[in-house]
This record gives C-alpha cells, sequence and structure tokens, in this order.
C-alpha cells in the first residue's frame, strides 16, 4: 500500500469510528421516526443532486435494504446527462418542486437530503418543500462546509427536523497531495452511504421485533425470487423506479 492510499484509508477509517459516537443521538431519533412511517405504511424518501444522488441509488432495491426507500431521480440533477449542466441546476431555483410532486410525498412520510456542502438551491428547496407537505426533513451534510461557504444564505442543516452532520471538512478531499496545495480523496459518498446503511440497518432490526421487516434479499440468495417479488408488488405503487 503507498502513502497516498494508506492516507485515504486512515482518514475515512477515522472519520466513521469518530461518527459512531457522534451521531449516536440523531441516529436513534431518526430510527424512530422512520420506524413510526413504517409502521404506518409511509415512506422513506432519498435526494441528492450531483454525487450526493448515488445515495439515493444506495438505498434503493437494495440487498439488506429496506423495501420503504424511494430514491428521488432526475437526470438532469445527477451526472450522466451531462456533469456541468447538472451542476448549473442544483443551483437554480424553482427546479425541484416539479421533480418532487411527481412522488407524492405526503404527511408523514420522511425525506432524507443529502448535500455535502448544504446550500445550494435544489436541497434547500427540497428542504423547504418537505416541511410544506409535513413529512420529516431529515439532512445529510457537512455543517463545516456549509458554515465556511453559506455567506448568510441559508443551509439544509436549518431547515430539517434532524441533521446528520458528516463532519466533512469543506471541500470533502482529506488527502493532502506532496508538493501541491490542492487536496485529493473525496469520502462524503463513502461515510454518507455508511450513515445511511447504519440508520436502516437499526430500522430493520426495531421492526424485525414484530415480525419480518420489508428488507430486499440478494438475487442469488434461496427464496430471494419470492420475497423480492413480494415487496415489489406492495411498494411499488408509491416508487416509480420499482
Amino acid at each position: 500500500m503507498t502513502a497516498i492510499t494508506n492516507a485515504y484509508f486512515s482518514a475515512l477509517i477515522e472519520r466513521l469510528a469518530a461518527l459512531s459516537e457522534a451521531l449516536a443521538e440523531p441516529l436513534a431519533r431518526a430510527s424512530a421516526v422512520i420506524v413510526e412511517a413504517a409502521r404506518a405504511d409511509r415512506r422513506v424518501y432519498v435526494f441528492g443532486t450531483g454525487h450526493s444522488h448515488m445515495l439515493a441509488e444506495e438505498v434503493h432495491y437494495r440487498a439488506g435494504g429496506l423495501a420503504i426507500t424511494v430514491p428521488v431521480l432526475a437526470g438532469s440533477t445527477m451526472l450522466h446527462e451531462g456533469a456541468v449542466m447538472s451542476s448549473v441546476y442544483e443551483r437554480t431555483t424553482g427546479l425541484v418542486r416539479p421533480m418532487l410532486e411527481r412522488y407524492g410525498i405526503q404527511a408523514g412520510d420522511v425525506l432524507i437530503i443529502a448535500s455535502n456542502s448544504g446550500v445550494n438551491a435544489a436541497p434547500i428547496e427540497a428542504a423547504q418543500y418537505g416541511r410544506e407537505l409535513g413529512a420529516t426533513v431529515i439532512a445529510l451534510t457537512s455543517v463545516a462546509y456549509s458554515a465556511a461557504v453559506a455567506n448568510g444564505r441559508t443551509r439544509l442543516a436549518d431547515l430539517a427536523d434532524i441533521v446528520f452532520d458528516n463532519g466533512l471538512p469543506p471541500g470533502d478531499a482529506v488527502v493532502d497531495l506532496p508538493g501541491s496545495a490542492l487536496k485529493t480523496g473525496p469520502v462524503s459518498t463513502a461515510v454518507g452511504a455508511a450513515i445511511l446503511n447504519a440508520l436502516f440497518a437499526d430500522v430493520a432490526a426495531e421492526l424485525a421485533k414484530s415480525g419480518n421487516p420489508p428488507v430486499y434479499l440478494s438475487a442469488n440468495m434461496p427464496g430471494a425470487k419470492e420475497i423480492n417479488q413480494e415487496l415489489v408488488r406492495k411498494y411499488r405503487p408509491r416508487n416509480p423506479h420499482l
């Protein structure tokens, strides 16, 4: 292992270890909210733009993941249809509401919004929309990053009912490049995925106390076809991506 790869793994592991304690309280609150939503047949919507959209896909139709999750996916705010334009769209006001309206988010649902910088128009408007509808809004963001770049603007952390502060520095990258002022090694995706998977694992464990939780099996596991087909049948009406 080179010095750079070792530095990256060390930085990531240290941050994950610190977050298991730092996020204990908001994770417990979020888990209780989602368990209540699941028992009321509500849904958990996950939204992010740019690279943060991968967190919405991470929890969608995922082996070991919960079927109550719904990714909010719009090509214009992702990367595959044009990375430069997606960066423009996520900073443009007025675009998010029509994206979210197609999902039929309701009071009692949960809306998780991932935005590392936490200041762009898209996540801010998504949080405002979720609050208007009576959904519980959970932010996955870097409080330090948003504080450094807000310049008086509203931050995602200001609008959320529950905040997962990923503890990451402004700019995301955590490894110094020798002989350069630049940094490499972004960690927000790895950290964000770990936070969400830890959250939903806790929710699944709580739901399991009163019966089989709606958890997908890997397609290669015995009985997966029948279990997954039943979950898709039940949850497809409110998940346009199944």
